[in-house]
């Protein structure tokens, strides 16, 4: 839930959901540097806190702050969590307050079951929320590698979990978006435009959608406000 103070500034939580070693950390490591380095609508504001094992593997979570450069009193904290299945009750905790998911896919093919699975635990921790309360973006991460699934393929996913609407239904237009991603430094790609489509698409559902997604009159006056 998005989160106002008393001196008027506003919180958002966005959250990095994924499989272990789909690279959630690597994602939002690229996410600091980029911002921190680059002139951005965001700034990385203090350093990345994380939790990990030994092998470099998130233990609890990784967080960093982020405040709007354009709208001072907006700030983000962005949460991964730690994607091995043994820390299922660990990733519940981590969700609460949640108001918008990047959901980080491992695109290596011999992991499209674990993909699954873990697409099916984030369902079931939402509550049936996902889209309609709490925007959702896909990453296909780890593109620089051979043999990725397909972008269709996991189109094709999202419709089996009932997380894809037709377009004669009005939440298509808030359908996911598939973005092709690598998150590593060197050969980063589209690690910021999914994080502020995803950042873009919280506000929207809060301004325009009074926290859900903005359908009927509220997207009537959406579009009227985006035309003007």
């Amino acid at each position: 839930m998005v989160r106002f103070t008393a001196d008027h500034k506003v919180y958002i939580k966005i959250l990095y959901w994924g499989m272990g070693a789909s690279g959630k950390t690597t994602m939002v490591d690229t996410l600091y540097r980029l911002t921190n380095e680059q002139e951005k609508d965001i700034k990385p504001t203090g350093n990345l806190t994380k939790i990990s094992m030994a092998s470099g593997s998130t233990l609890y979570f990784d967080r960093g702050i982020f405040q709007s450069t354009k709208q001072r009193k907006v700030f983000y904290h962005v949460y991964t969590v730690a994607g091995q299945s043994r820390f299922s009750p660990l990733r519940k905790k981590i969700f609460k307050g949640t108001d918008g998911v990047i959901f980080t896919v491992d695109s290596q093919t011999h992991f499209f079951e674990d993909n699954i699975e873990s697409l099916k635990e984030l369902k079931n921790v939402t509550r049936g929320k996902l889209i309609k309360e709490i925007p959702l973006i896909i990453v296909l991460n780890k593109q620089d590698l051979t043999e990725v699934i397909a972008e269709e393929d996991f189109k094709q996913i999202l419709k089996d979990e009932k997380l894809w609407y037709e377009p004669d239904n009005e939440l298509y237009i808030w359908n996911p978006i598939i973005y092709k991603t690598c998150a590593l430094w060197e050969k980063k790609m589209d690690v910021y435009r999914s994080f502020s489509e995803c950042a873009r698409r919280t506000v929207l559902y809060q301004i325009y959608g009074n926290g859900g997604a903005p359908i009927g009159d509220d997207y009537t006056k959406f579009s009227k406000d985006l035309d003007k």
